[in-house]
């Protein structure tokens, strides 16, 4: 049977494509991300004080090398490796007995010349009067005169030989020079010990008051300055690097020279140190706080982060949507970071969850406790 060939035109065409493009299934809709989870805290207003930080180490202000005066046998050691002495304490006992002998062998030396002495004063009597008599001759007079000069000169060199040796006995007694805290022994009792020996007996540190030295840019010497001098004392903490109990203290000096190499200035201050918490070589974190400014807008470290274009935090809006926000942060504060700009008091800010947030992103907070009240806007 013939059948007649069907044509498409492309009028027929179009209609049998849409015919087919209604029969299709609409698209099913995109679901949207769920909102990403993420920690907050609220901007706050405040006072804070302005700080200069740095890394310091402790000095001790006195050190003392315990060193013999004299030349002997060391016969006793009254104090163990690592006591705290005191000043005038004894430490050390030398062998008297030599210089007991040579004590008194002066004085034995004295005493005779002073006997020479007072005989040469009566014949130097008897001579003048036998002058004032003309029995006596000039002559005679004269070297009498001398005689007694010469005895007085050898009882004065007496008597500073006994001076000398009275000193030396006591040199035989060694006392701590300062209150402070004995190091290694280098010397035991029975060795000789002498004023040419290399190394001190022991080295006494004294650890109470206690210095740390540290270094401040060039840049922050004029405002250190001003509040150093306006103040006259400025409040410094002192923290170990490697943990510990905070130390207060305050500032004591400022160097007079900026050093040429490395453009900072060194700067000292001291510390009670009665914990015994900061140790002479110790490194430690220096706060010291030069003045106060109000009404500053303070977030959490961890809220600011840092991009090509500068540093910026996420601002959670109303919406519970964030917004990326570059702020100006001046410096830290007592664990704070002060922003001077970019961040209004009681905005809240992204602490925690950074690397899923973009601009506009829905957010789910993890610490709704952390919201501000409502209305408390600053």
């Amino acid at each position: 049977m013939y059948l007649p060939r069907t044509v498409l035109t492309p009028r027929r065409l179009a209609l049998l494509l849409l015919a087919l493009a209604g029969c299709a299934k609409p698209p099913a809709p995109k679901a949207e991300p769920a909102p990403a989870p993420v920690s907050v805290a609220t901007a706050d207003k405040k006072t804070v004080a302005v700080q200069v930080r740095a890394i310091g180490s402790v000095r001790t202000i006195s050190t003392v090398n315990v060193r013999p005066a004299i030349a002997g046998e060391l016969t006793h050691v009254h104090f163990r490796e690592g006591d705290t002495v005191r000043r005038g304490q004894k430490l050390f006992t030398i062998d008297p007995r030599p210089f007991e002998a040579a004590l008194q062998q002066a004085e034995a030396t004295l005493a005779r010349n002073l006997a020479t002495l007072k005989g040469a004063e009566l014949s130097l009597a008897r001579v003048e009067r036998l002058g004032s008599s003309g029995i006596g001759s000039v002559v005679e007079a004269d070297s009498t005169r001398a005689t007694v000069e010469a005895d007085r000169a050898a009882v004065e060199a007496d008597r500073a030989a006994v001076k000398l040796a009275k000193l030396q006995l006591e040199y035989t007694t060694i006392t701590a020079p300062i209150d402070g805290r004995t190091g290694a022994l280098h010397v035991t009792a029975g060795n000789r010990i002498s004023t040419a020996d290399t190394n001190p007996l022991v080295v006494i540190n004294q650890l109470s008051p206690i210095d740390v030295q540290f270094a401040v840019p060039e840049r922050a010497l004029p405002t250190v300055m001003a509040a150093f001098e306006g103040r006259g004392r400025l409040h410094a903490e002192a923290t170990p690097r490697h943990g510990g109990p905070k130390a207060i203290g305050e500032l004591t000096f400022v160097d007079n020279a900026v050093e040429p190499g490395t453009g900072t200035v060194q700067l000292k201050a001291q510390f009670p140190n009665t914990n015994r918490a900061l140790w002479p070589g110790l490194f430690v974190d220096v706060v010291l706080d030069l003045n106060e400014r109000p009404n500053s807008v303070v977030v959490p470290p961890a809220a600011v982060q840092s991009g090509q274009k500068g540093q910026y935090v996420y601002v959670v809006l109303p919406d519970q949507t964030v917004e990326l926000r570059y702020v100006t942060v001046a410096f830290e504060s007592s664990g704070e970071t002060v922003v001077t700009s970019g961040l209004k008091g009681s905005e809240v800010v992204v602490t925690d969850g950074h690397l899923r947030l973009a601009q506009g992103l829905k957010v789910s907070i993890k610490n709704p406790s952390a919201l501000p009240p409502a209305g408390s806007a600053k």
